[in-house]
């Protein structure tokens, strides 16, 4: 039974921080600003996922292992002054798949554990990962007010810049 706990936080483990990598590669080609800051936030809650998920390896005497196979970086759409929200759609749309397949994967297997404490951390994981999914889904439909609404009506011009510091 312990065994089977560590292979289960392992390998869990293993594809949330491949897609932690994805998602990663992915904000840094998403310029759109208001769908790379939809990508900040997942990242940082992945990253919280991941916090906890290495205590409780911690606890088994385990370390972080290395991640799943991810889904490769995508291309940098082409985009202009204005960044159509379109251009993007692909990446989201696919970041939702592949957030709702995770979750598919492991709900019954999360659901089956004995373990109380590490059952329940793992199903806030999942259901954080399907409103990720929804946030990729609605940013995927061209919908910019992901993360809530401007409080101006200023137009949307600019975009992200692909690296974080540039001199």
């Amino acid at each position: 039974m312990h065994d089977e706990l560590r292979k289960l936080l392992t390998d869990f483990t293993a594809g949330r921080l491949g897609m932690l990598h994805r998602h990663e590669a992915a904000a840094r080609v998403v310029s759109h600003y208001d769908f790379n800051n939809t990508y900040q936030y997942v990242i940082s809650r992945e990253e919280t996922h991941l916090s906890w998920l290495q205590d409780a390896l911690g606890d088994l005497g385990l370390t972080l292992p290395q991640p799943s196979p991810i889904l490769p970086a995508p291309d940098a759409p082409k985009v202009g002054k204005k960044t159509e929200p379109a251009a993007f759609s692909a990446i989201l749309a696919e970041d939702a798949r592949s957030l709702a397949a995770f979750v598919d994967r492991w709900r019954p297997r999360v659901e089956a554990m004995s373990h109380a404490r590490h059952r329940i951390m793992l199903n806030v994981v999942l259901g954080e990962s399907l409103e990720h999914r929804r946030l990729f889904e609605q940013a995927a439909a061209g919908f910019e007010d992901v993360l809530g609404r401007r409080t101006s009506l200023a137009e949307r011009v600019g975009a992200v810049l692909p690296s974080r510091w540039q001199e």
